[in-house]
C-alpha cells in the first residue's frame, strides 16, 4: 500500500511538471505573438496603414458627339441623332464571377440582342459558368505533359474550348443568352473606358429601371450617346464618308496612329472620305474624369474637364442646288436610257464651281446598280465618281489643245488651218465633216479635229504630207500632258478629298496618238479636272484648288450655328502666265460655241439671258465599265461631255457634265446638253428667287 502511495504522489508530480512546462511554451508563444503584434503596430504600423489607404489615380474619358456638317447656307447635312444608353465601365480588379453577377442582374432589367454572339463566345460562357465539368475536360495525361513542360498551362485551356461538345452549347436557354449577350459588351470593354452595353431601341421603362439601380449595378452606367443622322438620307453620302460603330472602335490599320492622340480602342473614327480628312476637327475633346482607386476599386471620383463635341464643318454645298441637279441626271438617264443602244449606260455625273474661288457648288453622281435583293436596277448616289473615275472626255479639252499651241509657238492668234479629211499613210483621220478654212476661234465653236491635229504635229516637229507617215518627236507627248495639266487635267485637282484619281495616260508614243491626245481621245480625266480646267479658262488663266469646306465653326449647343473657327481661303495652285489675248481667244471660242448660230451647243444655249459659253465633247471609246466581263472583246461606245461657265464675260459658275457610254453602236443623244441647259438654267432661276426673297437661305 505505502508503494502504491508513492507512485501515485510521483506521478502527479510529473503531471504537473509537464503541464507546467506546456503552460510555459505558450506563456512563451503567446509573449512572442504579443511582442511581433507590438513590433507590427509600433515599427511598421504607419507603413502597413499607408498600404491599405494608398490610392491611385487614373483618368476615365467620355466620348463626345462628333461635329455637324451644314452646306453653305447651314442647312443640316449631317447631324447627331441623341440615344438612350446603357453603359459599363470595367475597373482593374474587376473579376470575371463579378461581371456575370452584374450581367445577370442586369438581364433582368432590359432586353438585349443576341445576334452577335458567336459559337467562341458560347464556350468561353460555357466554361466560366460550368467550372466543374470544364476541369473534367482536362486529363491526367494534360497535366503529366504540363508537368514535363511539353505542354504550355495556356494550351490547357485551348483544350478545354476543342472539347466542349456542341449539344451542351445547345443547352443555353434564352435567359442565359441574354445574360452571354450583355457579359460579352462588358468583357469586350478596357478598363476605365466606359463602353456601350445598349444603345439601340432603349425604352423609356429599360432606361428608368437601370437607373434606379445603379447602385446594385457596379460598373454600369446610363448615358445619351449618339448616331450619325442624314437629314438629305443618300445625296452625298459617298463624300461624306463613314464614322466606325462602338463595336468597330479603331480601324486596326491605323490603331497605333489613333491611340498616340489619346482615342480609345473603342472610339469611333472617320474611315473615309470627310469623315475621315476632317477627323481631328470632328472629333472634339472628350470629358475626363479622374478615379481614386483603393486596391483596384474605386472609392471616389473627380471631375478634371468638361467635354466639347466637334467643331462643325460648313461645305461650299449648295443643297437646294445639289438636290435638283440629281434630280435632272435621274430623270434624263431614266429618259436616255429608254431609247435604243444605251445598254451600257449607267451613270452621269454634274460638278458646278466658283470659278473665282474653287468652291464646288454641287458635286453630283448618279449610277444605276442592281439590287441584290430583289434584283431590280436601282439609282444610286455615286457623286464619289466625280473624283475617283476618269475617262475620256472628247473635244471639250480643246481648250488646253489651242492655248497650248499658242504657248509653244505653233499657233498664233488667227492661225488658220484648211479642215479636210487627213490621209496619214493608209489612215483617215478628220472632223465629223470638212468644215474648210478655220481659226482658231471657229475652229473651238465648230469642234474642229483637223485643226486640233495640225497643232498638234506642229508641237510635235512634225510635217503632215498626205498619204504618208507622220513622223514626230516622242517627247511631244510630255510637253502637250505638261501644258494640260497646268489646267489640271490629267493632275489631282487638290481637292479636299482623300483617294483623287489623277486619270490615265495612254502608255504607247506612236504618231497618231498625239492626234488623239489632242483631241481628248487618249487619256483619261476626271469630271472634277474637267470643272477645273474650265474653270482656269473662265478665270481669265488661274488653276484655283476646288474646295468642298467653305468654313470650320466652333460647336454650339443652341439652335444656331456657333462662331467661325477658320475660314478657309482660296488656293492658286499655278496661273497659265500667257498673253492675255491668248485666254481671250479660247473664251471667244467657247462664247461662240453657245452663243452663236454654227455652235455645237447653241440649239441649247443662244438666246440664254445668263450669256453661257460652252464646250461640247463626244469621245470613241471602248467600254470598260462594270459589266465587261459580259462581253468578248473591246466594246465600241461614246462618251459625252459638256464644260462651260456664265456669264461669258463675268463668270461666277462653271460646269463640267460627263456621261459615260451614253450610247453603242447606232445610237445618238444629247444627254450631256440637256443636263448642263437645266443645270444652269435653275442656279440662275434659285439665285433669283434668292435675291427677291421667294427662298429662304
Amino acid at each position: 500500500m505505502l508503494n502504491k502511495g508513492k507512485k501515485k504522489k510521483k506521478k502527479r508530480r510529473t503531471v504537473s511538471l509537464r503541464l507546467n512546462f506546456l503552460f510555459f511554451i505558450v506563456f512563451l508563444l503567446f509573449s512572442g505573438l504579443i511582442i511581433k503584434l507590438g513590433v507590427v503596430q509600433i515599427v511598421y504600423g504607419d507603413e502597413y496603414l499607408r498600404e491599405v489607404e494608398r490610392t491611385e489615380n487614373d483618368t476615365i474619358s467620355t466620348p463626345v458627339p462628333r461635329g455637324k456638317m451644314y452646306d453653305r447656307y447651314f442647312n443640316p447635312i449631317v447631324d447627331n441623332k441623341p440615344l438612350k444608353a446603357i453603359t459599363y465601365t470595367k475597373y482593374p480588379n474587376t473579376k470575371s464571377n463579378e461581371m456575370l453577377e452584374t450581367a445577370e442582374k442586369l438581364a433582368t432589367l432590359i432586353e438585349q440582342n443576341t445576334e452577335k454572339i458567336t459559337e467562341r463566345d458560347k464556350k468561353d460562357f460555357w466554361l466560366l459558368t460550368h467550372q466543374k465539368e470544364a476541369e473534367a475536360l482536362i486529363t491526367d495525361k494534360d497535366l503529366e505533359l504540363v508537368k514535363n513542360h511539353k505542354l504550355e498551362e495556356k494550351d490547357l485551356y485551348k483544350l478545354q474550348l476543342e472539347r466542349i461538345k456542341e449539344t451542351e452549347l445547345d443547352k443555353f436557354t434564352a435567359d442565359e443568352l441574354e445574360i452571354l449577350a450583355i457579359f460579352r459588351e462588358f468583357n469586350s470593354g478596357y478598363a476605365l473606358t466606359p463602353s456601350i452595353v445598349k444603345n439601340k431601341d432603349v425604352t423609356e421603362q429599360e432606361f428608368a429601371r437601370v437607373s434606379e439601380r445603379l447602385d446594385s449595378l457596379p460598373g454600369v452606367g446610363v448615358t445619351t450617346d449618339w448616331e450619325r443622322d442624314y437629314p438629305y438620307d443618300e445625296t452625298l453620302r459617298s463624300v461624306i464618308g463613314k464614322v466606325s460603330s462602338s463595336d468597330e472602335g479603331l480601324p486596326r490599320d491605323n490603331i497605333d496612329y489613333y491611340l498616340a492622340r489619346g482615342y480609345s480602342r473603342n472610339d469611333r473614327v472617320g474611315l473615309s472620305y470627310l469623315e475621315k480628312q476632317y477627323e481631328d476637327i470632328l472629333h472634339g475633346k472628350k470629358a475626363k474624369m479622374e478615379a481614386v482607386l483603393r486596391q483596384g476599386e474605386v472609392v471616389d471620383t473627380k471631375p478634371l474637364s468638361e467635354g466639347e463635341r466637334g467643331k462643325d464643318l460648313v461645305l461650299t454645298i449648295d443643297m437646294e442646288l445639289q438636290l435638283a441637279v440629281e434630280e435632272i441626271i435621274e430623270t434624263e438617264l431614266r429618259r436616255t436610257k429608254a431609247k435604243g443602244n444605251t445598254y451600257l449606260l449607267d451613270r452621269a455625273f454634274v460638278v458646278l464651281m466658283d470659278p473665282n474661288t474653287g468652291e464646288v457648288l454641287t458635286m453630283a453622281g448618279k449610277q444605276y446598280v442592281r439590287n441584290s435583293e430583289t434584283g431590280a436596277m436601282e439609282i444610286k448616289d455615286f457623286a464619289l465618281g466625280n473624283i475617283t473615275t476618269s475617262y475620256t472626255m472628247g473635244s471639250s479639252v480643246k481648250g488646253a489643245t489651242v492655248y497650248t499651241g499658242f504657248q509653244l509657238g505653233a499657233i498664233s492668234p488667227g492661225t488658220t488651218f484648211y479642215d479636210t479629211k487627213m490621209r496619214i499613210g493608209r489612215t483617215l483621220k478628220g472632223s465629223y465633216a470638212n468644215l474648210g478654212p478655220v481659226s482658231d476661234i471657229t475652229a473651238l465653236k465648230k469642234s474642229s479635229n483637223v485643226y486640233m491635229f495640225q497643232t498638234a504635229i506642229k508641237i510635235g516637229g512634225g510635217n503632215y504630207v498626205p498619204g504618208q507617215a507622220l513622223r514626230i518627236n516622242p517627247n511631244a507627248f510630255s510637253v502637250m500632258r505638261n501644258h494640260y495639266a497646268q489646267f489640271g487635267l490629267g493632275v489631282r485637282t487638290g481637292i479636299d478629298l482623300p483617294n483623287e484619281t489623277p486619270g490615265a495616260r495612254g502608255p504607247d508614243t506612236l504618231p497618231g496618238l498625239l492626234l488623239d491626245l489632242s483631241i481628248g481621245q487618249y487619256d483619261t480625266y476626271t469630271p472634277m479636272q474637267l470643272a477645273q480646267y474650265v474653270s482656269t479658262i473662265a478665270n481669265g488663266g488661274k488653276r484655283l484648288q476646288p474646295q468642298i469646306v467653305k468654313e470650320i465653326h466652333e460647336p454650339s449647343n443652341e439652335e444656331t450655328i456657333g462662331p467661325v473657327f477658320q475660314q478657309i481661303q482660296p488656293k492658286v495652285l499655278n496661273d497659265l502666265n500667257g498673253q492675255e489675248v491668248w485666254i481671250d481667244r479660247v473664251q471667244e471660242g467657247f462664247r461662240q460655241v453657245a452663243q452663236e448660230a454654227g455652235g455645237t451647243a447653241a440649239k441649247y444655249f443662244m438666246g440664254k439671258s445668263y450669256r453661257p459659253a460652252a464646250k461640247t465633247g463626244t469621245a470613241e471609246a471602248f467600254y470598260d465599265g462594270p459589266r465587261k466581263n459580259e462581253f468578248s472583246g473591246l466594246v465600241p461606245t461614246t462618251n459625252l461631255t459638256l464644260v462651260g461657265y456664265a456669264p461669258h464675260n463675268n463668270p461666277e459658275i462653271a460646269m463640267s457634265i460627263v456621261v459615260p457610254w451614253a450610247y453603242q453602236s447606232g445610237g445618238s443623244d444629247d444627254i450631256n446638253k440637256r443636263i448642263g441647259q437645266q443645270a444652269l438654267d435653275t442656279y440662275f432661276k434659285l439665285k433669283e428667287e434668292r435675291a427677291s426673297g421667294k427662298k429662304s437661305e
